[in-house]
């Protein structure tokens, strides 16, 4: 018989290896005739197949009766044993693969990790106190024009009313912040607190932890926060010392309270006062004390239990309406719970519309979605190896090996991989959190002493793994062996649709990722290249929490201008980057008598126009030489378009039952919300009713040199009072702190779905690159180029990128114009974003496909070809 006629040597080998020698010849006999009788009927490459199949056939049985004589089922462990052991070997043996795999999952674990904590910091926020279901604020809508405004400031009356005549609250209690100079000896320090009410404090049960409450009777007492006590005395005990508040009263310490959570309402509240206190030093409160049209408090209230803070809402909502003389805004009282004071803290007409929950299911689902990337990289990563181990795969078959134990090999291989990712994933989040912290202003901390913090890790490797290692398992544990061991199997193109698909699902979250964090920094330049209508380069703002800053306002700017530091300088009402109030009580000719529109009022000295640097479109500014100034009123433009002057300069303004003729009108100043227009306001000269220093730094001197001669100023006319100062550049800035938050962190997000994207492009670029490698070969030698090469395998992934652009646009344009409609100044959704966007992530696609490409093109034809 011819050599080319025998059946194949390594099936006889097998079966002369797993049988007795007697037994083995027999079947060698009985096989060699079924041999030949097949090769006359269906010829030779067909009964070669067919004589593989049969040895595997007959071996099975006795395979298994070994095996389980070897390892008794029983002997779990020691099958894990052997599990383990495999793989550790696989990650040894191929490293690289393994780095990018562990990096890839505790990238996307790290992520998650990271929005974890945000979310329960989020959520948790106020949670702390004891009956924070029980718990809520008083706010009130009102309706100066067309729509209904919320508020959250309240009349004092109000507090009283509620004990009495509603039954349904357990405690109300009033409550008034202010930022204090809190000194004791050379120690000053200007720190925020509250005058409060004792039942405020039973409400938030506050910890006392030195010293004791005060009760309804103390006036002149105070409790520090722990942080406070220990800045203001260091490690003296500071109960019964006293404290001057302001430079002007005197009170003593009853206790300390430990600092509120950093994610409460109250994290900055520093210490508490009494409110009798507040009542008897403050002259608005004396004069607020039984006015029910003077909103400037905070009421916070404890329902009794079973109480519904809807139905006790309803009860309360017309109450000032049903007193004498109801204003016009038609104040309706509402009960904000504690539940929702933090993520749902928006109002539209009298509606809520949400707030931070918005952002808690955004960053929630870019976690989701992160993760995700990264399970799928690690699919398309151990899939790409599939041809590698699929010899392996086939004589573990062969030699008696269960699917099943093969997918609990790589279940264990994939679990093994995430434990260590999550491992890895720990440190990243330790090295990280503290600029993830910086980022988005929070505290938060990794629970090392909390067993349900490493419950749920150790749970969601577990998951993770399971969820990472599912189609590896499934896919290379149905290798057919007698394909692999013959060496004819080949993977379809149709296995490869699974890969293209998660492929391009990571290339529409990226491109839709980068649209969006495009949109959002835009948006917030879009806002800040927004006129303001002053200039806030080199303009600094000044408390004047003592009261000698309030008597000698003419020395204080002769001398602070004969220091050569500053330009000019005046006083207002309030900064000039805040809106600190209103008035409905104001008029003109042709104003509608049921029109209650508010009208920000500002109240200022001489020289402010000049200092603040404002514009005029009309008329003049504030001046001495005008005795009349006294009843002169300059407008915004906002507030002539409101009162509808054709020619503003010279008309009657009536407020508070007094005229004022309009000298001048200026462009409008963004005081509040830069993302919405401007509120109309009127400025009026008072030297009365201010309360903040403005003050113009001459650009000829360095700004560090030029603080320091106002600082020596100051110390003159006030030395017990420390020298406080804020910019107003900055304190603009502040204004975009929740979109710059969003789009550093929603950039961060991005950056590393794109980098794990790219990962799981070198994965499928790498299993094209082995599934074509003879392909390739041939093509070289029929005399193919590098770029041909190139080409070849870099098309499929330009198709995959362009599909996923169509997907990527329309689903980012909803999502962003959607978001967009929050806000009534905004940006365009311009074309070029869209299109910036998926060549960008082209470029990256190309450049990660490139390094595999090259590679292949590279390789030496011969190493590819030399099996054929």
């Amino acid at each position: 018989m011819h050599p080319a006629n025998n059946p194949p040597r390594f099936a006889t080998s097998l079966l002369h290896l797993f049988c007795p020698p007697h037994r083995a010849e027999e079947l060698e006999g009985d096989l060699d005739e079924l041999f030949q009788q097949r090769v006359r009927e269906v010829g030779l490459r067909k009964a070669r197949w067919r004589y593989v199949r049969d040895v595997v056939s007959l071996l099975r049985p006795s395979l298994m009766r070994q095996q389980e004589e070897q390892y008794p089922r029983s002997s779990n462990t020691t099958m894990l044993r052997n599990y383990l052991k495999i793989a550790f070997r696989n990650l040894a043996k191929n490293r690289v693969y393994s780095f990018i795999n562990i990096f890839g999952l505790a990238s996307g674990m790290a992520v998650a990790m990271l929005i974890g904590l945000w979310l329960y910091d989020e959520l948790s926020f106020n949670r702390q106190f004891r009956n924070h279901n029980r718990l809520a604020m008083l706010w009130q809508f009102v309706k100066f024009d067309v729509e209904k405004t919320a508020y959250d400031v309240m009349p004092i009356p109000l507090a009283q009313e509620l004990r009495t005549n509603y039954p349904d609250f357990e405690s109300v209690g009033l409550s008034v912040s202010r930022d204090v100079i809190v000194a004791v000896g050379e120690r000053k320090l200007l720190k925020t607190g509250n005058y409060v009410e004792p039942s405020f404090i039973d409400m938030l049960s506050l910890p006392v932890i030195a010293g004791t409450r005060f009760g309804d009777n103390d006036v002149n007492t105070i409790l520090l926060s722990k942080s406070l006590a220990q800045a203001l005395f260091g490690t003296q005990n500071p109960l019964n010392k006293l404290i001057k508040l302001d430079n002007k009263q005197t009170v003593k310490v009853a206790g300390v309270y430990e600092d509120f959570p950093a994610n409460s309402t109250f994290d900055d509240v520093m210490f508490l006062v009494p409110w009798k206190f507040f009542a008897a030093n403050s002259e608005n409160a004396k004069r607020d004390r039984d006015q029910w049209d003077s909103n400037s408090y905070q009421i916070f209230v404890q329902l009794k239990p079973g109480a519904d803070f809807s139905q006790v809402s309803a009860k309360i909502k017309d109450i000032r309406m049903k007193r004498d003389n109801p204003p016009g805004y038609k104040p309706e009282f509402y009960l904000h719970p504690m539940s929702k004071w933090h993520l749902y803290s928006d109002f539209k007409d009298g509606v809520n519309t949400g707030g931070l929950i918005t952002f808690v299911w955004l960053f929630g689902s870019i976690g989701v979605i992160v993760l995700l990337l990264a399970c799928i990289n690690f699919m398309n990563l151990s899939t790409a190896r599939s041809e590698k181990r699929a010899k392996e795969v086939g004589i573990r078959k062969a030699v008696g090996s269960l699917r099943s134990q093969l997918i609990s090999q790589f279940f264990s291989e994939s679990l093994l991989m995430a434990l260590l990712a999550f491992t890895l994933s720990l440190l990243f989040v330790h090295l990280t959190l503290p600029f993830f912290n910086q980022v988005a202003e929070k505290k938060m901390t990794i629970l090392w002493a909390d067993p349900m913090f490493w419950l749920a890790g150790l749970g969601f490797s577990l998951l993770t793994g399971l969820i990472a290692g599912s189609y590896p398992a499934l896919y290379l544990s149905a290798f057919q062996p007698v394909k692999v061991l013959k060496g004819i199997m080949r993977t379809s193109r149709s296995a490869t649709v699974p890969r293209r698909v998660l492929v391009g699902f990571q290339f529409t979250v990226s491109v839709t990722l980068i649209i969006g964090t495009i949109i959002v920094f835009r948006q917030i330049e879009h806002a800040k290249d927004r006129p303001v209508g002053y200039s806030r380069n080199g303009l600094i703002e000044i408390g004047m929490n003592a009261p000698e800053l309030y008597r000698h306002y003419m020395t204080l700017r002769t001398d602070l201008l004969n220091t050569g530091a500053v330009a000019n300088m005046s006083e207002s009402s309030g900064p000039v980057t805040f809106q600190s109030g209103g008035t409905t009580d104001i008029s003109w000719k042709g104003k509608k008598p049921e029109g209650k529109p508010l009208v920000m009022s500002n109240y200022i000295t001489h020289d402010y126009g000049k200092t603040v640097g404002w514009q005029l479109q009309e008329g003049r500014d504030f001046s001495r030489e005008f005795s009349t100034d006294s009843a002169s009123i300059i407008l915004n433009e906002a507030a002539v378009k409101l009162m509808g002057f054709k020619r503003p300069v010279g008309e009657l303004v009536r407020l508070s039952g007094r005229d004022y003729t309009v000298v001048g009108v200026i462009k409008d100043m963004i005081k509040e919300d830069p993302f919405r227009p401007v509120t109309p306001s009127f400025f009026v000269v008072n030297y009365r009713n201010v309360n903040t220093i403005n003050i113009r730094l001459a650009p000829q001197l360095s700004t560090n040199e030029s603080l320091a001669k106002v600082e020596q100023v100051f110390k003159r006319y006030s030395p017990d009072s420390p020298f406080d100062y804020k910019f107003a550049d900055e304190q603009y800035d502040r204004k975009f702190g929740a979109e710059q938050r969003i789009g550093r962190l929603a950039g961060g997000f991005t950056m590393l779905a794109i980098l794990i994207s790219c990962l799981g492009l070198f994965g499928l670029a790498s299993f094209m690159a082995e599934q074509r490698t003879k392909e390739i070969g041939i093509r070289k030698v029929l005399g193919a180029s590098v770029f041909n090469v190139w080409q070849l395998l870099s098309k499929e992934f330009v198709i995959l990128v362009v599909i996923a652009f169509c997907l990527a646009t329309p689903l980012a344009y909803y999502l962003l114009l959607d978001w967009l409609q929050s806000y009534q100044y905004r940006t365009e959704l311009s074309w070029w974003i869209f299109a910036v966007s998926g060549v960008g992530v082209l470029v990256v696609t190309l450049l990660t496909v490139s390094f595999q490409s090259i590679k292949a093109a590279l390789m030496n034809p011969v190493k590819s070809l030399r099996s054929e």
